[in-house]
């Protein structure tokens, strides 16, 4: 048995992350919690990935195995479905170019053996070269265990696909889980299951120790809960500022800007590396924002506010002369943001989310409340687990779940609900002070966690 909390001799392990930010990051930080132990602990990755994890993670070690961009026709420097920034044609390539990493990962495994792998559940192929090699795998899910049971518990065939009666709280979701997505889901899900334990990120006060009874009633399957992620590695400000990618905007300058804000005064808003909103919800919630009256930073795409973009181009998502009448209010960072800096600063009191779960529990950590609005993938799961089970949040109103964070919208929140989701929970009332107290709580419980799998 494989376990991270045990005395015993150091083992070779090998951790193979899914090419994609929200599933990197967290599997990256975990790694160090092995190594932390004196495990031989390598990260196989592609070669622009290892220069992420480099800058993030300097200790680390590394095997590449090529990317075939080439073969593909694939821009060079994209390795990443998060790198799909400008052009989301490319994406059928990338996931492609993905499938293509298994033989010389599976070549290089077979030569030279480990005593254990801990691979990402997307990769189900693992567990086969693990089992050939007669050595035990481990499946790092990226999701909550609440959502992993509401996905296994979600009826297809029900014509009320948005009620899940069969999990600890019963829930009625926003909007249906696409079919397809959810099929894809459960094959994932069931094949992890050939693994010797899964590894989530997060902690068991979070997800609930009737969830992890729960599964591991349902599969027969061992949970080990190492996280929050973010909490394990001891970085410098600098590192956890390109934790992930290299930060768009200086740290310093954004830390200057949040320290002359009031305590809980500032609303970050951000929708992880794979949400991408065309530009009338943009528009809709600069508007918002601006409605609210309340300070902000606001994440948006890196391509928005390029130099070569024309004043008519600008006006489509930012409303005329928005920049410049929030001068003082607000802050638009246009790339990769430093995520766990600026909602560990106590000037940011909420977090407008798209519920992924590294952004989830990564505002946890910090005790900042969210306002919840996903959009794809297990997002809908997370915004209950957020809002209606552990009470740290509010739905600004998204019902529309689509399989990927890209492509068209049909359904716009306007800046009526998204100004009313921030008040309600940014002026100060009753319920907003509760749901405050209750993040705080749960921070609590996070580092209280952290400190017990580290020691």
């Amino acid at each position: 048995m494989i376990n991270p909390e045990s005395e015993m001799e150091p083992l070779k392990l090998y951790f193979i992350h899914y090419p994609t930010a929200g599933h990197m990051i967290p599997l990256c930080d975990i790694v160090t919690l092995f190594a932390s132990r004196g495990h031989h602990a390598t990260i196989i990755t592609t070669p622009v990935n290892a220069q992420i994890i480099r800058k993030s993670i300097p200790s680390l070690r590394l095997h590449t195995v090529p990317f075939p961009s080439q073969e593909l026709g694939l821009p060079d420097g994209i390795e990443s479905l998060s790198s799909l920034i400008d052009d989301i044609r490319h994406f059928p390539k990338v996931y492609h170019a993905i499938s293509m990493l298994q033989p010389p990962i599976e070549q290089f495994v077979e030569q030279h053996p480990p005593d254990c792998i801990v691979a990402d559940f997307l990769f189900p192929w693992v567990h086969d070269l693990a089992n050939k090699l007669n050595i035990p795998s481990v499946a790092f899910n990226g999701f909550s265990l609440f959502a992993i049971c509401a996905i296994r518990a979600v009826n297809l065939e029900s014509s009320d696909s948005f009620h899940i009666p069969s999990i600890p709280h019963p829930i009625s979701l926003n909007a249906t889980p696409p079919k397809e997505l959810t099929q894809y889901l459960k094959l994932m899900l069931e094949s992890q299951l050939k693994s010797h334990a899964i590894i989530i990120n997060n902690f068991a006060e979070l997800d609930g120790q009737d969830y992890i009874r729960h599964y591991e009633k349902t599969t027969g399957h061992k949970t080990w809960h190492l996280g929050p992620a973010s909490l394990i590695s001891c970085r410098t400000a600098q590192e956890k500022a390109e934790r992930g990618m290299k930060s768009a905007v200086s740290m310093q300058d954004c830390v200057s800007w949040l320290d002359s804000k009031r305590v809980n005064s500032v609303l970050y808003i951000c929708f992880g590396s794979l949400c991408h909103f065309p530009d009338e919800q943009l528009y809709e919630i600069a508007c918002g924002m601006e409605a609210s009256g309340h300070e902000f930073i606001w994440v948006v795409p890196e391509k928005k506010g390029k130099e070569h973009e024309s004043e008519e181009e600008k006006e489509k998502w930012l409303p005329r002369g928005f920049e410049e009448r929030n001068a003082e209010k607000g802050m638009i960072i246009r790339g990769w943001a430093p995520q766990v800096i600026i909602l560990g600063h106590p000037a940011v009191g909420a977090f407008i989310t798209h519920c992924g779960w590294n952004s989830t529990v990564e505002a946890v950590s910090e005790g900042v409340p969210m306002l919840t609005w996903p959009v794809h993938g297990e997002q809908f799961y997370n915004e209950k687990l957020i809002t209606e089970v552990r009470g740290i949040g509010v739905e600004v109103g998204a019902a529309e779940w689509t399989t990927t964070g890209f492509g068209e919208r049909y359904q716009m929140l306007t800046r009526d609900s998204i100004q009313k989701a921030v008040r309600r929970l940014m002026d100060g009332a009753d319920q907003a002070l509760e749901i405050r107290r209750r993040a705080k709580h749960f921070q609590e419980k996070a580092k209280q966690a952290v400190h017990l799998t580290i020691i």
